[in-house]
């Protein structure tokens, strides 16, 4: 199938950049905006994403739809778009790009494919895909070759099999290990802050660590405006160890780390307002400082 009309749901900070390329790569990329957020427009304006209003008309205009949405909201949006499926008779091919666990995943899957649709799950690493930044596209399923046509100097598409659900374990690995172990760092720093040791600790990870504590330190400004995401990411990361006899209690504790997170001040700000200019250390020390 050649892939000329795709679908973004929805246009949030990964899901604009991914459509940005996609429009620079020459694909035709549509949204359907009925019901949805003042901020999620303003990116789809940005970014010169047409809107055709409804989950309906999309299903209609596309060759593919590509999913990429906080994963607490993925399975309800592929039985809102197999509802759409079933009545139009629409053969799109959906791709969920949602950090969910493999048994999720093989969930979407039975419903897209139950009303008529294809299906190939995905997992995107790495940044959004602007300026210089770099993001994978991990994808599996008998259709995701496919998905090959996607690929451009910012965006690379690698098929990791053809089992759906192979994907989304990548992805649950991957993310255990960077947002878990960012989790974990800013947990550390944030009692050590309030331990009024942080100074002490923060000196000697840099002696003992060197370029590996930096990397984690830089890495923590752009988390706090995304945590709310990650929460129901890491009880996905959870789910999937469980599923296979490792504990899922480190990954639950994680999800409330950034549950709190979410809460503070600069948890409640969002990837185009936060200031890019803090350093990692200001990340750990305003948050710890914020109910003192």
């Amino acid at each position: 199938m050649k892939i000329q009309n795709i679908g973004i749901m929805s246009p949030g900070d990964m899901g604009q950049a991914v459509a940005h390329q996609l429009k620079l790569a020459g694909f035709n990329v549509y949204t359907a905006l009925d019901k949805r957020s003042a901020r999620t427009r303003t990116l789809a304006k940005q970014a010169g994403i047409a809107d055709v209003g409804s989950l309906h008309k999309l299903a209609e205009q596309c060759e593919v739809i590509l999913s990429v949405m906080p994963p607490g909201a993925a399975l309800e949006f592929a039985g809102e778009l197999a509802q759409v499926l079933s009545a139009t008779q629409q053969k799109v091919l959906f791709v969920d790009c949602n950090a969910v666990a493999p048994a999720t995943m093989k969930a979407i899957a039975e419903k897209i494919t139950a009303a008529g649709g294809r299906c190939v799950d995905a997992g995107i690493t790495g940044p959004p895909p602007r300026g210089t930044a770099k993001t994978l596209m991990w994808v599996s399923g008998p259709e995701a070759t496919e998905l090959e046509q996607l690929a451009n100097p910012l965006m690379t598409v690698r098929v990791l099999s053809e089992r759906i659900g192979d994907a989304s374990a990548y992805k649950m690995c991957y993310a255990a290990l960077s947002k878990g172990t960012s989790a974990l760092v800013l947990e550390v720093m944030i009692a050590a802050r309030r331990l009024g040791i942080d100074d002490v600790l923060d000196a000697h990870f840099k002696q003992r660590f060197g370029a590996g504590y930096g990397e984690m330190l830089d890495g923590l400004p752009v988390i706090p405006p995304k945590a709310h995401r990650f929460v129901p990411e890491m009880l996905e990361i959870a789910s999937t160890f469980e599923s296979v006899g490792v504990t899922p209690r480190s990954f639950q504790g994680f999800a409330d780390i950034y549950g709190y997170i979410a809460t503070t001040r600069l948890g409640k700000e969002t990837p185009e307002n936060c200031d890019k200019s803090r350093t990692g250390e200001e990340v750990f020390r305003l948050i710890a400082d914020e109910d003192r």
